[in-house]
């Protein structure tokens, strides 16, 4: 029920916006389309907005009454994409023991516990296949290879490549780019963390996803930030998952982090190098230690 209220926040904050520049709302199937979300849902919008005035709702006639204030809308912090809604649910059954290598994963099934449509689960399903993990069979029905001790290293590897050759392109950077001040903010946000770790230590995940794809960025090569997605899919769910000793090892991450950062300051590779080895080896160690072997 939670996921569902998300979306439906995430879903009528995008139709508010939307409704600002029109006279008429078109009809239910063509905004569950719109915004990829179920009839079910559209029709609670819908509902919403005529209780707040918005608009006037009589069967097919949906007419915008007056544009959306401020207070109309629900803060940004209780909402989320529609893509991460979809993600967050397809992940935790991969992660959290509900489904076994050989299991099939319905479009229906997840799109009916999020509220959304299956069009737009399916289409997070075909761009989430090309990493291996779920492969499509008939009748739109998806089979989990699983995810195993072999795919962990893999993506293990592949990520120090990037990550070593991303640290180095980082360092080069001139001193007045934009990367140098996004640094800045998320060592600040670092230490913040670390002040409240004992309260705050599960927020490390999105800071790790945020401070991984800013060194990314600076490699300058589309594949290696397309890549991107996957590693930080796999870790943030692992980090989010897997509970066992989480405060401790997030704690240490982040002064891993920390020691990375000012490695970047330096400009000097073997530093540099040795920071971000200490790092990944860290990770992997983590990553490794989740699958079931």
């Amino acid at each position: 029920m939670a996921r569902q209220n998300t979306l439906f926040k995430e879903a009528y904050n995008r139709c508010l916006s939307d409704i600002e520049e029109q006279e008429n709302l078109p009809s239910e199937p063509e905004l569950g389309e719109k915004y990829g979300i179920s009839r079910t849902t559209v029709r609670a919008i819908l509902g919403r907005m005529r209780d707040s005035g918005l608009i006037e709702w009589d069967k097919r006639n949906k007419i915008v009454l007056r544009p959306p204030k401020d207070e109309d809308y629900f803060p940004a912090e209780e909402t989320n994409s529609l893509n991460e809604i979809i993600e967050r649910a397809f992940m935790k059954r991969i992660l959290t023991g509900e489904a076994s290598p050989g299991a099939q994963i319905s479009e229906a099934e997840i799109a009916r516990e999020v509220g959304a449509g299956t069009t737009s689960v399916r289409e997070f399903l075909i761009r989430f296949s090309r990493f291996g993990l779920i492969e499509k069979r008939p009748n739109s029905h998806w089979v989990l290879k699983g995810f195993t001790l072999n795919f962990a290293l893999e993506l293990s590897e592949v990520r120090e490549m990037f990550e070593f050759k991303s640290a180095a392109a980082f360092a080069r950077l001139p001193p007045e780019h934009p990367a140098w001040a996004e640094l800045d903010a998320i060592e600040d946000e670092h230490h913040d963390l670390l002040a409240d770790i004992e309260n705050r230590f599960l927020d490390f995940s999105a800071l790790d996803e945020r401070f991984h794809l800013l060194v990314h960025r600076a490699s300058g090569n589309r594949f290696v930030i397309d890549f991107h997605d996957v590693i930080a899919f796999i870790f943030h769910y692992h980090y989010q998952w897997n509970k066992t000793h989480a405060r401790a090892r997030n704690e240490r991450a982040l002064r891993e982090h920390l020691d990375y950062i000012a490695a970047l300051r330096s400009r000097d590779p073997a530093r540099i190098d040795a920071a971000c080895r200490i790092h990944l080896a860290s990770a992997r160690e983590t990553l490794i230690a989740s699958v079931p072997h």
